[in-house]
């Protein structure tokens, strides 16, 4: 079964011991937006994926291209 890459996100996320709040803290963002974006009630841009993956220490592409992939 294939992850999203919201899964993705929520386990780097919390590997990494950020909260929502330590993570919309780090976007500038509210907790509200970040909850939403991580739970599918977001659309996410690339300047916001980028944004994520480099407070995460990784690259967007290991995040999100498969489910890019996908959809196409």
């Amino acid at each position: 079964m294939e992850r999203d890459y919201f899964k993705k996100l929520q386990e780097l996320r919390i590997q990494q011991g950020y909260t929502y709040q330590k993570m919309a803290d780090k976007l500038h963002i509210s907790k509200c937006y970040y909850w939403q974006i991580e739970n599918k009630q977001r659309n996410l841009t690339y300047k916001m994926a980028f944004q994520i993956a480099k407070i995460l220490k990784t690259k967007p592409d290991k995040i999100f291209l498969e489910e890019l992939k996908a959809s196409k």
